[in-house]
């Protein structure tokens, strides 16, 4: 793909400076310009690389000055947001890089599913019975759809996703490779046999719209009724929602965190990694629960930033912690004082 500096501008509403003609096929960091490739300043820490740099095309913000000379070869496209005009662009990118359509051959679709326009279908994906897939769905090789799943619109799959039956999924979704959804809750009765009986997972999974979903993440179907994820949540890979749990609008939950069954996120909440929450408890919106940190009941204050295991707010958890690494010196003195007052005792 290439586009001219004057289509670039035209897109971002910016002003050429030099050849409006020159193309660029690619994007690189400023520092790693090359000849045809389109590059950023925002941080005018990198500005010495704009006289220097091999870069066809660098975009910039209109109010900086440079006092030295740039390459010939180096065309200025400047903008109101640097940093967001490229990101603009990486979106742009992405999408006509990730723009395919047709079904690729062997894969199978169920002759009662029905799937919209613009679709892409890869190689050895297989679409159960009464699936309805919306438009400009990509589902890449080796997915699976389980019967009675809806997809909606704008969502991509890539290679190796696996939906169970019954779930419902959202407009504008996306799912990385070998993330399973709808896959049985932890569910196990013990018994009379002193062994466990297996409880049937009967529920399914809802999620709503513009969700993304790491790599090799689990989200388990609900015993009965559903596991739901609310509209903009963003998960990290492996991730762990059990069944019943419900995470509220626009959560954040990075790598290896989890959230046991039946507990509910409320909205706005940052879970750091491999942070976790237990089962059966309420989380209010927007805390924030620190890497590694365990919560072992309710939260009801919002907004509060939580850490430790158990977790508790932040600022006493760090006065603790003061004291928790001073206890090898406190019981040192302790020992000093018992000697002294057993010569007091005993002289």
């Amino acid at each position: 793909m290439k586009f001219s500096a004057k289509q670039i501008a035209e897109l971002l509403k910016g002003k050429v400076e030099g050849d409006e003609n020159v193309m660029v096929s690619s994007l690189a960091k400023i520092e790693e310009g090359v000849t045809g490739s389109l590059c950023f300043l925002s941080n005018t820490a990198y500005t010495n690389y704009v006289y220097t740099s091999d870069a066809s095309v660098v975009i910039l913000k209109h109010n900086v000055v440079l006092d030295k000379p740039i390459k010939p070869t180096l065309t200025l496209i400047r903008v109101e947001d640097p940093y967001g005009s490229f990101a603009q662009l990486l979106e742009m990118y992405y999408a006509i890089s990730q723009d395919k359509k047709g079904i690729e051959q062997p894969s199978f679709i169920s002759s009662s599913a029905t799937y919209g326009t613009d679709c892409y279908i890869g190689a050895f994906v297989y679409i159960g019975n009464n699936v309805k897939i919306g438009n400009n769905v990509k589902l890449y090789p080796h997915c699976y759809v389980g019967d009675n799943t809806t997809i909606g619109d704008n969502c991509l799959f890539y290679s190796g996703v696996k939906i169970y039956h019954d779930c419902v999924i959202g407009n504008h979704c996306t799912v990385h490779a070998s993330t399973v959804i709808g896959s049985d809750g932890f569910g196990f009765a013990p018994n009379s046999e002193n062994n466990y009986k297996k409880i049937p997972q009967i529920g399914n999974v809802i999620i709503e719209d513009h969700v993304e979903i790491g790599s090799n993440t689990s989200i388990d179907r609900a015993t009965m009724g559903s596991t739901i994820i609310r509209k903009g949540v963003k998960m990290d890979n492996l991730v762990q929602i059990a069944h019943n749990v419900e995470i509220g609008e626009n959560c954040v939950l990075a790598g290896g965190s989890f959230v046991a069954g039946s507990s509910r996120l409320g909205k706005n909440i940052m879970m750091g990694g491999q942070a976790g929450v237990v089962g059966h408890i309420k989380v209010a919106d927007g805390i924030k629960i620190a890497g590694q940190s365990g919560v072992g009941s309710t939260v009801e204050t919002e907004g509060v930033t939580l850490q430790g295991s158990p977790a508790f707010q932040i600022g006493e958890y760090k006065r603790s912690y003061v004291l928790f690494r001073s206890l090898p010196k406190l019981n040192d003195r302790i020992r000093a004082l018992e000697l002294e007052i057993k010569k007091l005792i005993n002289p």
